[in-house]
């Protein structure tokens, strides 16, 4: 705050966010662990002992959330009358203006429902019924515009009055003073009790008919902000300089891409604080919150730069914007790896919070920049995000001891944005983060899925690529497959019959999907090298399945990326200059962890596999002379340079595949973002005739069709670049 008023000239956007960690180092002396029952919930103690945390059911929240020791007494101090659980209640709605709110309570519990109606000579505007949800706020008051406004809550409005800006609404729980909306007409805002004003006190009534600041809110201790909200809040901050263009490819495509307007830019600081008061898995936990949102970030078509540093006592600095800019250090995943690379430990005995230089070390880069380039400067937009718990300016406030009222008096404050939210955990920020992208329904974003187990979210976000494969030819059989457009599944040529037509044959990828053709990979030929003692030959073993109409992307419903093509560049954060096929080699080292996901008891399972090249690659190829039937004495003759190999007990003991994983992903991540190598082909022995989990021996090797063999690739080529078989791909 002091900076921007000492530097009139910054064009600065603050964020930052709090972590919950715990304010100040734990103390060395015990405190005692009597009197801290809580009624009608639990406790648990942190593993130094130093912290008490309170927990109550779902519906319900504790009256104290947290205890520390300090110095040998529990703050806040044990009372006679213990913490005890009471029902989450949403704020009062009855401040609803020109207008009636049934049913009438005193209190509005969870699920509780609301209903709204006008007086005579009033319009509706907003949703007519509301429910109390368990984060302590009230659903509905979908935005609608009015005089190029938009309102998050619901208000009745006369059209006889000739006011200049629109009633802005009295938000649940509040008070306003000021029933006047010309230009320069004021109101403010309170909210009753206990509960804390988030958003603007007093607001303006501007010459655009525009209100000035953000729509207030009422907080209480336990009310948070939802992960879809915060991440549409934060979104739309992050776009203020970005243009958002409706995208329509023919009826396949719907989504938002994101592109810097003409002469936009962004430059990003981001500081992470590693003193002693903030824990180490916490610090690796932050670590993890910034890799996300770079990697989401990158997902719109917009290259910010960035500037990276770690401080305590001192200030390190893992990418400086001027090194940034003028190409020195600029590979994100190089700088992503050495935010990793940074220990908690290596602060070393400096392990004070020094904020003020970490500000200040921002600030003199920044005047760098303006020296360097003053016109580019004044275009471009500064965000400062800070993950410490020192602090009090604050855009996510995440946990249990959140002050909502001093932030919001502290936070920045622009027109119709939302700068500060509560959430009630790390995993709800990388949720919130997740869902910040899952807008971009390009198929340019290949590779997209959540790296985490969502109760809250069907089980398909974690493999929105996977496609289910049956056929029923004489018998029924199953494989697995990829979605690699919005047009084609890819998966494995031995999956079908010469017989088998495209009514036999259906796709699961959520609901079934109608199947327009079959193509197998012309050189595919299982009876090739019988006369050589290989009853069965599975080189060249791809092929790819044409959908009858193209498939519409959403979350549930992404394609993998493709090896050597400009998508997957993009995903690889690689330049056109850098995006070559060989910069696409992701199996150089001598082993490549890998994964493909099975069907284990009717469940989706992600198996671990680590493939072999280098010089483990020749006893991998070796033990498939061991596979039933093969007289083969030449392993080479049997698995060619088209093939990966997995499997065995050494260097690593690798999951085993299982009949019905063939024609499925073998996919690696580097980043954040799936690639497809391989496809799941055959193995030396099956293993599962009596588990779907069985236990892999020296010998049980499985063989993929490589993805990167240059007569595979020009068969992909042929069919996902054919622009009149759905949106293409653009091979390097």
């Amino acid at each position: 705050k002091n900076i921007m008023e000492r530097e009139p000239w910054l064009n600065l956007f603050l964020l930052a966010i709090l972590c919950p960690l715990i304010t100040g180092a734990p103390s060395s002396i015990s405190c005692p662990d009597e009197n801290l029952r809580i009624s009608g919930g639990s406790f648990a103690f942190s593993e130094d002992g130093s912290t008490v945390r309170y927990s109550c059911s779902e519906g319900y929240y504790p009256t104290i959330k947290i205890r520390l020791c300090i110095k040998g007494r529990w703050n806040p101090l044990p009372k006679i009358k213990p913490p005890e659980c009471k029902k989450i209640t949403c704020p009062d709605p009855r401040s609803f203006e020109n207008g009636e709110v049934y049913p009438y309570q005193r209190q509005y519990f969870v699920n509780d429902t609301t209903h709204y109606s006008c007086n005579s000579g009033y319009d509706f505007r907003g949703s007519g019924t509301r429910v109390c949800q368990l984060n302590g706020k009230w659903s509905g008051g979908t935005p609608f515009t009015f005089h190029n406004f938009s309102f998050t809550f619901i208000v009745c409005s006369s059209f006889q009055t000739a006011d200049y800006c629109p009633d802005p609404g009295i938000p649940a729980g509040c008070t306003r003073t000021g029933h006047r909306f010309n230009i320069d007409d004021k109101v403010t805002y309170h909210c009753e009790n206990k509960w804390s004003l988030i958003g603007s006190k007093e607001r303006v009534c501007q010459e655009n008919g525009q209100w000035s600041g953000t729509e207030p809110q009422c907080y209480a201790d336990f009310t948070y902000d939802s992960p879809e909200e915060a991440s549409e809040g934060f979104s739309s901050s992050l776009k203020s300089n970005l243009a958002v263009s409706q995208q329509h490819e023919g009826t396949d495509q719907h989504g938002k891409r994101i592109q810097v307007t003409k002469g936009g830019k962004l430059d990003i600081y981001i500081a992470l604080d590693v003193s002693n008061s903030i824990k180490e898995d916490d610090f690796q936990k932050a670590k993890g919150v910034i890799k996300t949102l770079i990697e989401k970030i990158s997902y719109y078509e917009v290259s910010p730069n960035y500037e990276i540093l770690i401080f305590a006592t001192d200030v390190t600095r893992i990418v400086s914007m001027r090194d940034f800019k003028i190409g020195q250090k600029n590979n994100l995943l190089e700088i992503l790896k050495r935010l990793e690379d940074y220990k908690y430990d290596s602060k070393g005995d400096r392990s004070g919070t020094n904020i003020a230089l970490a500000y200040k070390s921002i600030l003199e880069s920044m005047q760098i920049e303006q020296l360097s380039k003053k016109e580019d400067f004044k275009q471009t937009q500064h965000i400062v995000i800070m993950f410490t718990d020192g602090i009090k300016l604050y855009v996510f406030g995440v946990g249990d001891t959140v002050n909502a009222e001093s932030i919001n008096d502290l936070k920045t404050d622009r027109g119709n944005e939302k700068f500060f939210f509560k959430l009630k955990s790390l995993d709800a920020l990388q949720k919130t983060f997740d869902e910040m992208i899952d807008e971009g329904t390009s198929v340019a974003l290949c590779g997209l899925y959540r790296d985490y187990d969502d109760t809250e979210s069907p089980k398909r976000y974690q493999y929105p690529w996977l496609a289910k494969i049956s056929r029923s030819s004489g018998k029924i059989s199953n494989c697995m497959g990829s979605l690699v457009t919005s047009s084609f599944i890819l998966t494995a040529a031995h999956c079908f019959r010469f017989e088998d037509t495209p009514d036999r044959i259906t796709v699961d990828l959520g609901s079934d999907i109608k199947v327009k053709d079959y193509i197998p990979h012309p050189r595919y030929d299982v009876a090739a090298k019988k006369k050589m003692g290989i009853p069965e030959y599975y080189e060249f073993d791809v092929a790819l399945i044409q959908l009858k109409e193209p498939v519409i992307m959403g979350i549930g419903l992404r394609p993998i990326c493709i090896p050597c093509t400009k998508e997957t560049s993009g995903a690889l954060k690689l330049s056109d200059r850098e995006g070559t096929c060989k910069k696409h080699q992701l199996m150089s080292a001598e082993t490549v962890k890998a994964s493909f996901m099975s069907v284990v008891e009717k469940s989706i399972e992600k198996k671990q596999i680590t493939i072999k090249q280098g010089k483990w690659r020749d006893a991998c190829v070796e033990d498939a002379k061991k596979a039933k039937g093969i007289n083969a004495t030449n392993a080479k003759d049997i698995v060619t340079d088209n093939f990966l190999c997995s499997g065995g007990i050494v260097p690593t003991v690798d999951d085993v595949a299982c009949k019905g994983d063939s024609g499925g992903a073998t996919f690696v991540v580097p980043g954040n973002r799936l690639v497809q190598v391989g496809i799941v082909s055959w193995g030396v022995e099956d293993l599962c005739k009596d588990t779907r989990k069985p236990k892999p021996d020296s010998h049980t090797r499985d063989y993929h069709t490589n993805l990167f063999s240059a007569e595979v690739r020009e068969f992909l080529k042929r069919y996902l670049e054919d622009e009149k078989l759905g949106t293409p791909l653009k091979f390097l």
